[in-house]
């Protein structure tokens, strides 16, 4: 699969193209493209054919919105955030993905931030959370806002998609995602900030149908969605990363493109910094595989993960069918490993190394 995110200048775009954000009051044109091998000035395929290679997951059930205005609003995320505001602010991006850490540098929060056109000296960020801790969220950032000039308030009038292709290994993903009249609906469309396993994010009003978006894609449930992410080793909310208890290196915060070890002081940063310069990580999070039936009334979050001869070999964290979760110590992840449960329960799961992991690691 090919994604990019870019400004096309003298020259036209073949692939899915939103233009603009006007609904909120954009003064300028931006321009994302999803394609597949097709280069600029080549035709695109009919849109309906091209949608129709798309899923779309309705994630409202499982995320929220923080909206932020303010003129001290990068300052005030620069120092709660892993990740580098000056990227998002500064540069042509539209999307960041990041952790909040508490003072001991264990995760409290893995959040989605995305820039809106508006006032330029005012920026306007949306930050997607996971939906059971947006008021705990919202509390801690106002915690720390003091006497700073932010709003912060829940964001209740868009709507958050995910949207994957159906078949990953398929080219020439083209056609355009809006026509002219659709434009002003449409507000935030970008690739995931995370890698390019998790597709697109798209932002819209509360009132318009994605589908009208991507006519021909097909809506599926977001259990569909929770195993896909699974499968690829991409955590997301408090099931996958505990609040308090997960270790953003642990994470994979490095390879899901979520901090900055060249920015200023961040809470938490301390402990974050000193251990990726060592380069010591003994345990990651990482996609595993039952290779049998999963009791209907789950596995206690936390179960030991155990080697054929007994030993520790990392932690259970969650699952979705035969697809879920583990933290796993390196040492251990290409062995035959299981669960064991209190009523003495053998299950059975292999670790795997997403695709996407850097190929040195």
């Amino acid at each position: 699969m090919v994604v990019a995110s870019f400004r096309c200048i003298g020259g036209s775009l073949s692939g899915i193209v939103v233009r603009g954000a006007h609904a909120l009051g954009c003064g300028r044109q931006s321009y994302f493209t999803i394609f597949g091998s097709r280069r600029c000035g080549q035709h695109s395929s009919s849109r309906n054919e091209s949608a129709a290679g798309f899923k779309l997951f309705d994630l409202s059930s499982h995320r929220a919105l923080l909206r932020l205005n303010g003129s001290d609003t990068g300052p005030f995320l620069q120092g709660l955030l892993t990740h580098d505001m000056d990227c998002l602010l500064n540069k042509s991006r539209r999307s960041l993905y990041a952790h909040i850490l508490n003072i001991q540098g264990r995760t409290l929060f893995d959040v989605v931030l995305y820039r809106l056109f508006e006032r330029q000296d005012e920026p306007s960020i949306l930050l997607e959370c996971d939906c059971t801790v947006l008021d705990s969220l919202q509390k801690h950032l106002k915690t720390y806002k003091i006497r700073r000039k932010v709003s912060i308030n829940p964001c209740t009038d868009l709507l958050l998609w995910a949207i994957l292709p159906r078949d990953e290994d398929r080219d020439g993903l083209g056609a355009s995602l809006t026509d002219e009249n659709e434009m002003h609906k449409n507000i935030v469309f970008t690739p995931d900030p995370r890698t390019e396993a998790m597709g697109w994010r798209l932002l819209t009003e509360r009132s318009m149908d994605a589908q009208e978006i991507l006519p021909g894609s097909v809506v599926e449930s977001i259990k569909e969605y929770h195993k896909h992410r699974y499968q690829k080793g991409v955590p997301e909310g408090v099931k996958d990363l505990p609040s308090g208890v997960a270790l953003p290196l642990e994470s994979n915060v490095v390879y899901l493109n979520g901090i900055s070890f060249n920015k200023g002081c961040y809470i938490g940063q301390e402990l974050t910094a000193r251990t990726h310069h060592t380069g010591v990580i003994r345990k990651r999070l990482m996609p595993i595989h039952f290779t049998g039936s999963v009791p209907e009334n789950g596995i206690p979050e936390g179960s030991d993960i155990l080697t054929e001869s007994g030993k520790s070999a990392g932690k259970y964290r969650t699952n979705e069918d035969d697809v879920g979760l583990g933290l796993i110590r390196l040492a251990n992840a290409s062995e035959n490993l299981h669960i064991k449960t209190s009523n003495n329960v053998v299950m059975h799961l292999s670790a795997s190394v997403p695709e996407w992991w850097p190929k040195d690691n």
